[in-house]
């Protein structure tokens, strides 16, 4: 049995004030394409369809847009919410569209749906674990000891007496202790939200969503399928894709990647002003990608922004990298401040700010503006 994991589409995000609408337009269309090609028998999503509790009018309509095609193409949906998703508003109409195959899961009242799938090695039964935090769970099952996400994840896991003779997937949206967050994701001080991976142990795959990079926690099953665009500078050398999961006979589970390619790359680009900027030096490059700047100038180029623009109109990110900045020193209390003259403490002054010496030139105007000051004083 084949199934295509995917999560944190984040629709109506906004990535330094950039609205992503177009390009998630553009990445569900590749996926659908996809869909088309492996014909598989499910689409598992991880929760955090929308990037709001309350999303903006087109991400529900291109949320809707997309649930129409895949139905259109008879590919069963098992969808669960995530922490930026409304459990709520996420649920709304579900009777209505389980007709269509359109499984969405409802908020979480101690119960988790379970859809039983079956092929020639027999039952799938696939479980719909929503976004859950300890006191919600604490709430429904007041008699359990519950003080932490795994003891909420542990507690819901085993309200589903699951048959570990058989197959079974669990689709969650959690942190699980070991992944690697990016800079895109909510931060929970001191790793309050973690799970431990050992409550996922009744499940032969676990199709995970809230970490936007793809990868396994471990063991190969426990993953995270990534997002499916990058939504920080952070991801910038991550290649997106979907999780293709075979299902075989019990204990025989492979996975693989679909490569997604964005509409627009989010991508670093690092020299000089003036090498950014010369026609010669951009080659193949694709200047309508989202562009993080890094400039080497020494000096603060005047109206940076503006004269990239002119050549990456979705420049989203400009910073220096120089010696100014690329070392940070302390500036303290300075000893034999009465034995040093006021040019001597401000060369020290300036030297410790910028990483660098004063010149000629800068000293020169330096000692002709003390020197005003001192005179003014008299």
């Amino acid at each position: 049995m084949k199934f295509i994991h995917i999560s944190d589409l984040h629709l109506g995000k906004r990535v330094n004030e950039f609205s992503m609408i177009e390009d998630q337009k553009y990445i569900l269309k590749e996926i659908i394409t996809i869909v088309k090609e492996q014909n598989p028998d499910g689409i598992l999503i991880a929760g955090d369809v929308y990037d709001r509790s309350v999303p903006a009018e087109e991400a529900m309509k291109l949320w809707d847009d997309f649930l129409i095609r895949l139905a259109e193409n008879r590919v069963p949906v098992f969808a669960i919410s995530g922490n930026h998703d409304s459990a709520i508003r996420f649920s709304d109409h579900s009777a209505l569209v389980d007709a269509a195959g359109i499984h969405l899961s409802p908020v979480y009242d101690g119960e988790a749906r379970c859809f039983r799938m079956n092929d020639k090695y027999g039952a799938v039964n696939i479980y719909m674990l929503p976004f859950v935090k300890p006191a919600i769970v604490k709430n429904i099952f007041p008699e359990e000891e519950i003080s932490d996400y795994t003891d909420a994840c542990r507690v819901a896991i085993e309200q589903m007496h699951v048959d570990r003779k058989e197959r079974n997937i669990l689709i969650a949206h959690q942190f699980v202790t070991g992944a690697e967050r990016c800079e895109s994701e909510e931060i929970v001080v001191g790793g309050l939200d973690n799970v431990s991976a050992d409550v996922f142990d009744d499940f032969d795959y676990v199709a995970l969503g809230h970490i936007h990079g793809k990868q396994s926690v471990k063991r190969e099953t426990i993953r995270y399928c990534g997002t499916p665009l990058k939504y920080s500078f952070s991801e910038k050398d991550h290649v997106k894709s979907v999780t293709v999961v075979l299902i075989g006979e019990k204990g025989n589970v492979e996975i693989g990647e679909i490569p997604l390619v964005p509409k627009h790359d989010l991508r670093e680009i690092r020299g000089t002003c003036e090498e950014l900027t010369v026609m010669k030096n951009l080659g193949n490059t694709d200047t309508e990608d989202y562009i993080h700047a890094v400039l080497t100038d020494e000096n603060d180029v005047v109206d940076a922004v503006g004269k990239l623009r002119r050549i990456y109109p979705n420049l989203m990110k400009l910073s220096y990298d120089n010696k100014r900045t690329g070392k940070q020193q302390t500036i303290c209390g300075v000893e034999s401040v009465e034995s040093k003259t006021p040019l001597e403490l401000f060369e020290e002054f300036y030297e410790k700010q910028n990483n660098d010496r004063m010149s000629d030139e800068q000293r020169a105007f330096s000692l002709k503006c003390i020197e005003a000051v001192w005179e003014g004083q008299d």
